[in-house]
């Protein structure tokens, strides 16, 4: 079962949470920008305020305790430590913010793990050309480095870029994140590359500098569904979901994990689409530097956010044009007897994370996975007695039990500790063990029934881990 040490978390980041967008010197950020423009955010709505955990942090412990957590995993804002993005100005401000808050979870004996980028580039290194920028990863070292010397003596648990793959697609082909940018075909893979060569540079910094005396472990957050054929007895639908999940995880966790290069099946795809279509700019999946630090081995850990999963067949994006969908060529469908939760996008699949696991474990050499997101949506009237989100809790939390898949499981963390700012969907959805308030200026916290379950199971696998426990969840 679950050993004495493992992780139990929650996550927020600091976009969604903090408010206080101009508050103490704060720089803006490009969801600062992108949230203020029209009709680019649910109801036209921001983070300006969101939970204002900026000045109601202690309220924010108060609900890390009753939950019981081991581990609570945060992200700080770039913007808020150094304002124009480089650190010839540091807003100490917002460095002492951030420590008084590592300081406190240390006090209450939780333990943090610090994300270093959530979505929330500093709006003056957009402006720059942002992450499709080859001159980002220098700066985003820099300010790894900066935090690293701050924070590192009291954070032992570090990722770097959270969900690359999102930031990368969302933002930069789809635009419907910030930046907002849709240039099909070509920005995304220039974004998710320079976020790879950033993330190898920090964590080349912290191994070579920080680690010695710190001792702390670094990896980056990796964002995937499960991916299984429509039709399993179909050989163009098996390679279509193998292709989807090279597009998705595939993409960052084998440089980091396997071959120092993208997966071959991704990158023969991309080549193919582009001598299809007659493409004769420069290659749309650039190549990695020898001149620049190795990608392959910078992870210490495998870093998870799963949610769904999806059914898939081929034929996807075909007749579209230069686009990562018709690079990709896979549909990916909803079995009907997955229910959705919330938004239309999240089917519950608990036994899609078990597969995935299994797959992490055999595809890159059985490292050590922490769980680092993981939830259930809830839109229309606030639920507290959200039954549903119990179940689902105690039916994923059992997938991860399993131990005959021999997967190295350390930790695992819900997301998220409390409603916030969903990105794109505002405050119409809601994933929180806490509800928000938002009509109230209190932004008052309460309790939802999942998050009272959460903590019952935290406080039995605490107290008494064993392999009789494993049955108690069902409680």
């Amino acid at each position: 079962m679950f050993p004495r040490d493992f992780a139990w978390g929650a996550g927020t980041a600091a976009y969604q949470i903090e408010g206080g967008w101009q508050a103490d010197g704060k720089g803006p950020s490009i969801w600062d920008t992108f949230s203020h423009e029209k009709g680019r955010v649910f109801g036209d709505q921001n983070g300006d305020v969101a939970c204002n955990s900026y000045e109601l942090w202690e309220k924010d412990l108060e609900c890390i305790q009753q939950l019981g957590l081991t581990h609570y995993r945060l992200s700080v804002s770039w913007a808020r430590l150094l304002p124009d993005g480089t650190t010839r100005h540091v807003n100490q401000k917002g460095v002492q913010y951030y420590s008084k808050v590592i300081d406190d979870l240390l006090a209450c004996n939780v333990s943090p793990m610090v994300t270093l980028y959530h979505f929330d580039l500093p709006q003056a290194l957009q402006n720059e050309g942002g992450w499709t920028s080859p001159g980002i990863a220098a700066h985003f070292d820099n300010y790894a480095k900066f935090c690293f010397q701050a924070f590192g003596d009291r954070v032992k648990l570090w990722i770097t870029i959270n969900e690359p793959q999102v930031c990368a697609k969302l933002g930069h082909e789809d635009g419907i994140h910030a930046p907002g940018l849709k240039e099909k075909g070509t920005a995304a893979y220039l974004a998710g590359h320079n976020m790879l060569r950033a993330h190898a540079m920090a964590w080349s910094s912290y191994d070579s500098v920080y680690r010695p005396k710190q001792k702390g472990a670094v990896s980056l957050a990796i964002n995937s569904d499960w991916f299984e054929p429509l039709h399993p007895g179909s050989g163009e639908d098996m390679k279509a979901a193998e292709r989807d999940l090279a597009f998705t995880m595939g993409w960052f966790a084998w440089p980091v994990f396997v071959t120092g290069d993208y997966p071959e099946i991704m990158r023969s795809a991309v080549d193919a689409q582009s001598e299809k279509l007659k493409y004769s700019g420069p290659p749309r999946l650039p190549t990695f530097s020898e001149d620049e630090p190795a990608i392959l081995g910078t992870a210490d850990f495998f870093a998870l956010n799963y949610y769904t999963s999806r059914k898939v067949e081929s034929g996807g994006g075909r007749g579209e044009g230069l686009c990562m969908k018709s690079d990709r060529d896979a549909e990916e469908v909803l079995d009907p007897s997955w229910p959705v939760c919330g938004v239309s996008w999240l089917a519950v699949v608990p036994h899609g994370l078990r597969k995935l696991l299994k797959y992490i474990k055999d595809t890159f050499n059985n490292p050590a996975v922490y769980v680092t997101e993981n939830g259930f949506s809830q839109v229309g009237p606030p639920q507290i007695e959200d039954v549903q989100r119990c179940e689902f809790y105690k039916d994923t939390i059992l997938e991860v039990a399993i131990e005959e898949d021999g997967v190295d499981v350390r930790g695992y963390f819900a997301w998220s500790l409390m409603d916030n700012f969903e990105w794109a969907d505002g405050f119409s959805v809601r994933f929180g063990l806490f509800h928000v308030d938002f009509s109230d200026a209190k932004l008052t916290r309460t309790v939802y029934r999942s998050g009272r379950e959460y903590a019952k199971i935290i406080s039995r696998y605490k107290s008494a881990p064993c392999k009789g426990e494993q049955l108690a969840i069902r409680d």
